[in-house]
């Protein structure tokens, strides 16, 4: 595999179409039909298509039946401030970033810290393709086909300590390859965090691509977290070291206005932003434009039956 930029691909074959022939694949596994079916489409079409895909087998337990949003909207409408506070700013600045060398250290009350290079992470766990409901604060979101493998599968190789309670991720500060880290609106580098059972739930994903492809720089290349019932700055990218911590990290957002963005930031409906409503959300892509309704948000992202069982006996207004 080579890990290099995405490269467009040609207009016949989109990395929808590449993800939605995946996903009919997986149903005809139920009914014994993958191998016949997978080798010759896949090899001669996908393959062929896109030499940076990423060898992600499509997980059938998380193939949602909500409509993509288009590759797009995924890559051309982000928050990524180390690059600009605007939405289309990470799109058109983040091609100075440079992804390669990359090492991710992974430090703190652990046994082994251990430093860990691109190539080493891409190896480490059989890479799935997940597709997660993605929630921003701001009241929009997203449906992303994520390629990775389940975060605990790098924690555990450093053994955590019985001290250990929480895990800060630190993402890249370069005001050479970010101009958005010239800026003083947070105070670099970026820094988010999580307990250590939300970090170790299985489906907090340690991710390296979208759509079978590597990620795009503006998406967080070339390694992040995906969080999914968590609102979107909770997942933090261009990750280069990991911490584990005994006290809760202080995180960039909770820093920069703690009464409005607290270390948990579970999505909440019921629970809302100081300025708005956390009640519905705007689906970005909606081939209706701004005429499509917005929908009701769901407790957790609608991730509840997975993740509802760590915050037992928790007032969730006050551990917002």
């Amino acid at each position: 595999m080579t890990y290099q930029d995405p490269q467009i691909l040609p207009s016949d074959i989109t990395p929808q179409a590449v993800y939605e022939k995946r996903r009919q694949l997986i149903q005809a596994a139920a009914a014994g039909s993958f191998g016949l079916a997978l080798a010759p489409w896949f090899s001669r079409e996908a393959l062929a298509a896109n030499a940076q895909t990423l060898a992600a087998t499509p997980n059938p337990l998380y193939v949602g039946k909500e409509d993509l949003t288009p590759l797009k909207d995924v890559t051309g409408y982000n928050n990524f401030y180390e690059f600009g506070t605007d939405k289309r700013a990470p799109a058109e600045n983040a091609s100075t970033l440079q992804t390669r060398p990359w090492t991710i250290t992974v430090e703190g009350l652990v046994k082994k810290p251990m430093t860990f290079d691109i190539d080493a992470l891409l190896k480490l766990a059989p890479m799935e393709q997940r597709v997660y409901r993605l929630r921003c604060v701001e009241g929009w979101s997203m449906v992303i086909p994520w390629d990775g493998y389940p975060l605990s599968s790098l924690l555990s190789k450093v053994e955590p300590l019985g001290s250990a309670k929480y895990v800060e991720f630190v993402s890249l500060a370069d005001r050479k390859q970010m101009p958005g880290v010239n800026s003083p609106i947070l105070d670099w580098p970026y820094r988010e965090g999580l307990r250590l059972d939300e970090a170790m739930n299985p489906l907090t994903l340690l991710t390296f691509g979208l759509y079978g492809e590597v990620l795009p720089k503006q998406n967080g290349a070339p390694v992040r977290v995906v969080v999914p019932w968590k609102y979107g700055f909770k997942s933090a990218k261009s990750i280069v070291k990991i911490r584990f911590t005994e006290e809760m990290p202080t995180t960039s957002w909770y820093k920069y206005a703690p009464s409005e963005y607290g270390f948990y930031s579970n999505v909440n409906p019921a629970v809302d932003h100081p300025r708005w409503s956390q009640a519905s959300e705007r689906r970005i892509g909606d081939p209706k434009g701004i005429f499509a309704p917005k929908m009701k948000t769901q407790m957790f992202n609608g991730y509840g039956d997975q993740v509802a069982s760590m915050y037992a006996g928790m007032d969730l207004k006050k551990f917002y």
